[in-house]
């Protein structure tokens, strides 16, 4: 998308100030659709970092202190040097920040780690047991209630500690988790 913006701007088809507003509204988009489809844990963690996408102003402002210096003035800059600013602004919707795509990796791999240990604790509970059927029906339910607990605990901490709390949901993930889980498995 960055690529493609700057390859317009550059032949003349839009301006640079176009691609700068389009980089824009289609990076803060993909924001909103990656953490829609996102944990209430991990939307938390992306609110921490920035609570919603950022706005073209905002952008200009850092990019002109980026690109010309702290002290310098947007508006009074000719229009190459704003260009040269819309430009940066093109280049860094193509970027991911490093950090954040190394550490939602391994939260992403922990993640699938740890049901992968669920699992195996449930099938070895499943196997060790005197009436495999009974034993594989109560796995199964208190896994699944632990999974919507889980979801529904993080999502009330969200709400009661507000949407850029991840320490917070991350506990009312686990309570909620283990609260439906340990509930299943008392009334079975």
């Amino acid at each position: 998308m960055s690529n493609a913006l700057r390859d317009r701007a550059m032949s003349g088809k839009i301006s640079w100030g176009e691609a700068a507003k389009e980089a824009n509204e289609t990076r803060n988009l993909i924001l909103e659709v990656f953490r829609s489809r996102s944990t209430a844990v991990g939307r938390a963690m992306a609110q921490k970092l920035k609570i919603r996408g950022t706005s073209l102003n905002h952008l200009v402002a850092g990019h002109t202190a980026l690109v010309h210096g702290a002290q310098v003035d947007f508006s009074r800059l000719t229009q190459s040097k704003k260009n040269a600013v819309y430009a940066s602004i093109v280049a860094s919707a193509g970027r991911s920040i490093q950090k954040v795509s190394t550490a939602m990796a391994r939260l992403s791999f922990a993640g699938r780690g740890l049901l992968v240990i669920s699992v195996g604790i449930s099938a070895y509970n499943v196997a060790m047991s005197n009436n495999k059927l009974a034993s594989a029906g109560q796995e199964l339910a208190s896994t699944g209630a632990s999974i919507s607990g889980g979801l529904a605990g993080g999502a009330l901490a969200g709400l009661a500690c507000g949407p850029a709390a991840p320490v917070c949901v991350t506990i009312g993930a686990f309570v909620g988790g283990a609260v439906a889980a340990f509930g299943v498995r008392l009334f079975w």
